[in-house]
């Protein structure tokens, strides 16, 4: 069974959210996310300063298995790409709510519909 984090929120398209200080927020792929596409091999996602938007895809991993967008949970301004990713992708395999986070984000006020671990955990189960 896939691990799900209490400390961050879940989109159900198997991103997870964790707060930060201010108006930030580090974005990842879930547990059960990366369970289902295999061994991550590589990964293309935005530059810092790249403006992202709730909803919508903001980059790719690629597994052995596939292909697969992975869409923001949030609108706002990329802050910090995880530069351990480049060269160690895998890392999203081994530690997806650590090391494994994919980009932080300056959050742009709104709201978006995010699920708390609870409800996530249900919507894997099924």
């Amino acid at each position: 069974m896939a691990e799900v984090d209490p400390e961050v929120e879940y989109t159900a398209t198997h991103q997870w959210v964790r707060r930060l200080p201010g108006n930030s927020a580090r974005i990842g792929v879930s547990d059960f996310a990366q369970e289902e596409l295999g061994d991550i091999i590589s990964l293309s996602l935005p530059a810092v300063g790249a403006e992202i938007v709730a909803g919508e895809p903001f980059g790719e991993v690629e597994s052995t298995k596939s292909v697969a967008e992975v869409y923001a949970p949030v609108s706002g301004v990329v802050a910090a790409v995880n530069g351990l990713l480049a060269d160690s992708p895998e890392v999203v395999n081994d530690d997806p709510y650590g090391d494994g986070w994919l980009i932080t984000v300056d959050v742009r006020p709104g709201e978006t519909k995010l699920l708390g671990a609870q409800d996530y955990r249900t919507s894997t189960e099924g």
